[in-house]
């Protein structure tokens, strides 16, 4: 294994660990555990769930996999706060829209070579991709790996703290 393609499975490793975490523990809540709270007055455990799966569809575009699958989550996860407007999701729904844009994602990533890896994503012009060439993918992948345990890391605690 040349030392690129362990630098993009060490990554990969990463993100799988962290979405198999994310995966047993937001399986395994309840439709009442799921409107826990982080912290009193905070983002609930559904929307911390939906935020980390409308930024997963945004990495298929991101990434050059295809376009999003489920568009319709910004305005509930991204472009608008929890609670401010009534659920549109459960958790069996958003669980199989998680599934359903993980399982893409999986798909474009074992497609890509590891010089693959090191190109430009979608939203990087050619002229700056010259100058900050680590607006690649591989970055994309590091940062949205940190982001997902971020949050995760934040579920967990307020699980269990309730």
């Amino acid at each position: 294994m040349t030392t690129d393609a362990a630098f993009v499975d060490m990554a990969l490793r990463q993100w799988n660990a962290a979405i198999d975490r994310a995966n047993k523990f937001f399986g395994a809540l309840s439709e009442e555990q799921l409107q826990h709270e982080i912290a009193p007055g905070k983002n609930r455990l559904i929307y911390i769930w939906g935020h980390l799966t409308a930024v997963n569809d945004a990495l298929l575009p991101l990434l050059g996999f295809g376009k999003r699958l489920h568009p319709e989550l910004d305005s509930s996860f991204l472009s608008n706060p929890d609670r401010s407007a009534p659920d549109t999701l459960n958790g069996a729904q958003l669980k199989r829209i998680w599934d359903e844009i993980n399982e893409s994602l999986k798909t474009g990533f074992s497609k890509l070579s590891p010089a693959e890896w090191l190109q430009k994503h979608s939203s990087v012009s050619e002229e700056d991709f010259l100058r900050e060439p680590h607006r690649n993918r591989y970055t994309i992948l590091l940062g949205r790996t940190g982001h997902l345990t971020s949050h995760l890391g934040q579920a967990i605690l307020a699980d269990v703290q309730n």
